[in-house]
């Protein structure tokens, strides 16, 4: 399914700070869907300094939702986030990362279920369309607490590099990539992460715990 193991916090970090030393060239948007018009509805960037130098929100990546609204995902700060990659064609492996989101918040009480947002962003952006996502939002079961994402090819290496998530286009057109599941603070620090599958990983629900009450 899956041949690269899912990398290390400390990787994700050393990634971030690599990605964050870079010129101003990746503060260029992302490419929104040419299908919808998105001026009204983006959200203006968290300023790095207001951020610690650890939070992944510190890299800007503008994204566009499966409604086809454009936001900054800095914008998701303020409370605890879980955000995984995944392509919407894969039929093994995706799903059951939504599967293992899906276990996760019902592994929490109803109060802090309703505190955690949900970021899945798709490295497949020719594919990925917003009316693409949409579909596979709703036969996925992802609700309103629901983002699903795209952004050009550039955005989602750098969404990639801060998360530790690896991803690599085969020759058919498929990708083998890492399964992490990761959860950012309030101020988009890596809190904790997962790569198991299926059920909810109790480390994980223990770390949404944490995370909330430290709020």
């Amino acid at each position: 399914m899956n041949d690269f193991a899912p990398c290390s916090r400390r990787a994700a970090l050393l990634s971030l700070a690599s990605l964050a030393a870079l010129p101003a060239v990746f503060a260029a948007p992302a490419a929104a869907d040419a299908h919808a018009d998105h001026s009204a509805h983006v959200a203006p960037a968290a300023a790095p300094g207001a951020l610690p130098g650890e939070s992944v929100y510190r890299v800007p990546a503008q994204l566009v939702d499966q409604d086809g609204r454009a936001f900054e995902w800095s914008s998701l700060q303020g409370g605890p986030v879980l955000v995984s990659m995944f392509y919407t064609s894969c039929d093994m492996v995706c799903p059951m990362i939504f599967e293992t989101v899906h276990a996760t918040l019902k592994a929490l009480p109803a109060a802090e279920r309703r505190a955690v947002r949900v970021l899945m962003v798709s490295f497949d952006p020719a594919r990925d369309t917003v009316a693409v996502l949409k579909k596979t939002a709703e036969t996925r079961g992802a609700d309103a607490q629901w983002t699903l994402a795209r952004g050009d090819e550039a955005t989602a290496r750098k969404v990639a590099g801060v998360l530790g998530t690896q991803y690599r286009r085969l020759s058919n057109g498929e990708f083998n990539h890492s399964t992490t599941i990761t959860l950012l603070d309030r101020l988009g620090r890596i809190a904790a992460s997962s790569g198991k599958l299926g059920p909810a990983d109790p480390a994980l629900v223990s770390a949404v715990h944490k995370t909330l009450s430290a709020a």
